[in-house]
């Protein structure tokens, strides 16, 4: 039996986004700004929402031995995790950057939406941002990024 997905999302213009996304948006840019990208010259920033307010950057850091760097989301939702356990993820917003500027859209690789998993089954999903140079896709549940994702229910 054939069966499809339909993953819903919402794209808005920047000017629709909420006050806070729009911190997120900013804080993330700034992230961006800081990325350690000098091989690849594509900056990511990644702004992660806390239960209890708190704002969670984190940038791509790259290191000559591939693959020992690490991308923006994972950066951010590790150092929320170790800084924050007990603290569900509200939000995640992604911005990137290239050498021609902001890139139009930006999607999480396979293991940053792997990590991004793990930290909705760790709480409960979360809605998730692509934030791009006009447009922003929104996925009310990360978990939509994975389809057939591991969670580890099966160990």
């Amino acid at each position: 039996m054939e069966q499809t997905f339909t993953i819903p999302y919402k794209t808005l213009l920047r000017s629709e986004l909420t006050p806070e996304d729009r911190r997120l948006e900013e804080l993330a840019v700034e992230a961006a700004q800081k990325a350690y990208a000098p091989y690849s010259h594509f900056h990511v920033g990644a702004a992660v929402l806390l239960a209890n307010g708190e704002i969670i950057t984190g940038s791509n850091q790259e290191n000559a031995a591939y693959p020992s760097g690490t991308c923006a989301e994972r950066t951010a939702l590790f150092w929320a995790g170790a800084q924050c356990p007990d603290v569900p993820v509200e939000k995640l917003l992604i911005v990137a950057f290239n050498a021609s500027g902001r890139v139009p859209f930006i999607s999480p690789c396979g293991g940053c939406r792997q990590v991004i998993m793990e930290a909705a089954t760790r709480f409960h999903p979360f809605p998730i941002l692509l934030a791009g140079d006009e447009k922003t896709v929104v996925l009310e549940d990360c978990r939509y990024l994975l389809p057939f994702g591991f969670d580890g229910s099966s160990l």
